[in-house]
């Protein structure tokens, strides 16, 4: 077999494209590009420099530190000493949380920012496997085991100077497409988190599976506002960009993590990217900022907006089979006038040059879907998992339709298999089961999840879904199906989206069946918003009956989806919440309730919340104005 390392995709880019722009980054008042052959460099001098500092093949370093050109050249330059990249989330809060990654890891170096160096050095007396810690920012000081990144470029320089190349590159060049790249953490919706092993074939097989959904050339650029820490971000953020000579720029680094999230609409602006990867949480985020700014406008403005919307979803469908056919061909030429006065001064704040967004880490809401596709700019949906270097399928330029995952990357096999494993006919719903380059090594130091999870070659993806005209529909996770007390099962996500997406007053919820006589709910309320139609009625949240109020507007968003209200066609009653337990703090990285894809960790939230749920099933606890949930308010 041909050896295809991400080494080998690097070394063929930088002799192809030199003088290509690579990495883009903003420290000052610009962003400023950095090429191929500067890359190159600067990998060969960072890798020399872990040789000489001891780094040896197989060793595991990690890395943590915001998204910036030193992460993705230091993982190159680790690649290059042979060594396997440990990428950490800079969410990571609990101090346990990051010592548990880095002693289960056997990480033996540490590549850190100098915003994340106080939570390396909180428990860096609990790692006594660590040999050294590399801090990529200048710092005044330098603890025990501490050195710069300067120091490393330094070391590199006098190993080149007195080594031949040949020499450096041969350690970089041994390793084949079994070695391992990375060991990524993830917390997926289950408790405990995993290491995931992804191989150097593992990724540059997924770079050319996801090639064949989407084209790009050497003249594209994309700025990566998610986490680089993810192989989502990893393969398409960085690896399918590097693999054509095009461009990469990261999100300028603020003095918070707040404010590099404010960074990010500017960044957009100002670096006009052709392709943004996201997630369900910022697509939310970036449509909130779209119709506040419509709002700001006028009520004028408002009617316009929605009517050119509506238009647009007529026009569009639901699929590329369906857009401007038959009778929607008469309305093209308004479609055409909403986007030349409207449209086209929305995409401006997104740069004027971005073509679509690729949406992965969770399913995103069809109507969202819906709302960028009218505005010019779509939001493919996307599907995978870690475990399969993410990308298993996509919607895209060339085939799309609303509420599918779209088409399977190539080559690639999937069946859809029930719970005995058994493999099901085309349309019928089980468990997405697939095999292909992509596939996991497994997970570290965990053989038993391994053996559960890959079975002769195949994932077994714990997902639910269905394939149907050569899409793959994903309904969410198997293992996280409400289970009525007479054993039907019903997957949970479509109805959590929706009360979240049609209730103004709930910002989180999750749903609970597990063969109990009715279906409950956990939810984090908007306070805000609960205040606001408190003070319409004279009341608010500090007195019994303003809490009463407040627990009944939440229970009439509800109703919408019951018989009689205005949504009540969407799901079936049974599994709607029949009570529910308000919450006092919401589900955030920090507690653990949330992942860093932004999915909730349900078997987290069950299992801290496990007395509120046995509370819901009991006579007091079935009626939602109860003593739990007006303490929580």
């Amino acid at each position: 077999m041909e050896k295809k390392t991400i080494i080998d995709l690097f070394e063929s880019s930088a002799k192809r494209f030199p003088s290509n722009p690579f990495l883009w980054e903003k420290t000052g008042k610009r962003f400023e590009p950095t090429t191929y052959a500067e890359v190159r460099d600067l990998v060969y001098e960072e890798g020399a420099g872990l040789i000489s500092l001891g780094v040896r093949k197989g060793d595991n370093m990690a890395l943590l530190s915001e998204g910036r050109n030193a992460w993705i050249i230091g993982e190159l330059a680790m690649f290059y000493a042979g060594a396997t990249n440990v990428p950490l989330s800079i969410k990571l809060e609990e101090a346990n949380d990051l010592l548990f990654r880095l002693v289960h890891a056997d990480v033996k170096y540490i590549m850190v920012s100098g915003q994340q160096l106080k939570k390396i050095r909180a428990i860096k007396d609990q790692l006594p496997a660590v040999r050294k810690i590399i801090v990529l920012d200048e710092q005044a000081e330098y603890q025990d085991r501490e050195m710069s990144l300067s120091e490393i470029r330094r070391m590199g320089k006098v190993y080149l100077g007195i080594h031949p190349i040949e020499e450096f590159l041969a350690i970089g060049q041994s390793l084949g497409n079994d070695d391992y790249a990375t060991i990524t953490y993830t917390s997926g919706t289950t408790a405990d988190p995993k290491g995931v092993i992804l191989t150097h074939r593992n990724y540059t097989a997924n770079v050319e599976q996801a090639l064949t959904c989407v084209d790009i050339d050497d003249t594209w650029r994309t700025l990566v506002i998610l986490p680089l820490d993810h192989c989502f971000a990893h393969v398409v953020g960085f690896y399918i960009f590097m693999s054509k000579g095009a461009s990469v720029a990261t999100v300028q680094v603020g003095r918070t993590g707040m404010e590099t999230l404010k960074n990010i609409p500017i960044n957009i602006k100002e670096f006009k990217p052709y392709l943004i990867l996201s997630v369900p949480a910022l697509a939310k985020n970036f449509k909130k900022n779209i119709e506040q700014g419509i709002r700001a406008r006028g009520k004028n403005a408002v009617r316009l907006f929605n009517l050119a919307l509506r238009i647009g979803y007529i026009y569009n469908g639901d699929s590329d089979e369906e857009e401007g056919k038959g009778f929607r061909v008469l309305l093209k030429p308004l479609v055409r006038l909403f986007d030349k006065l409207l449209f086209a001064k929305v995409r401006e704040n997104f740069g004027g040059e971005l073509k679509f967004f690729i949406g992965g880490g969770a399913l995103l809401d069809k109507d969202l879907q819906k709302f960028y596709y009218a505005l010019g700019i779509p939001m493919y949906q996307g599907y995978g998992l870690s475990e399969a270097t993410p990308i298993i399928s996509t919607n895209g330029p060339r085939r799309h339709t609303f509420g599918s995952s779209g088409v399977l990357v190539q080559p690639l096999d999937l069946k859809i298999c029930d719970m005995d494993g058994n493999v099901l006919p085309p349309g019928e719903k089980g468990e997405i089961v697939i095999r292909g380059e992509n596939v996991m090594a497994g997970y570290w130091k965990n053989p038993a999840s391994t053996a559960d999870t890959v079975k002769e070659g195949w994932l077994y993806t714990g997902d639910m879904g269905y394939m149907r005209d050569g899409l793959l529909y994903v309904l969410g996770r198997f293992k996280s199906l409400l289970i009525g007390s007479d054993g039907e099962k019903y997957s949970p996500e479509g109805i959590e989206e929706a009360l979240v997406e049609h209730s103004s007053c709930i910002d989180q919820l999750i749903l609970y069946n597990n063969q109990s006589p009715y279906t409950t709910a956990l939810l984090v309320p908007n306070k805000e918003r609960l205040r606001k139609h408190l003070a319409h009625q004279n009341l608010d949240l500090t007195s019994d009956q303003g809490r009463e109020e407040a627990i009944r507007i939440i229970q009439r968003q509800i109703d919408r989806f019951r018989k009689g209200g205005d949504l009540s066609s969407m799901f079936p009653d049974r599994w709607l919440p029949t009570t529910f337990a308000i919450l006092p703090e919401p589900f955030t990285e920090q507690n653990g309730m949330v992942n860093s894809t932004m999915k909730i960790v349900r078997g987290k939230v069950e299992k801290a919340y496990a007395a509120r749920i046995a509370q819901l099933y009991t006579p007091e606890g079935k009626n939602p104005l109860n003593k739990w949930n007006k303490e929580a308010l």
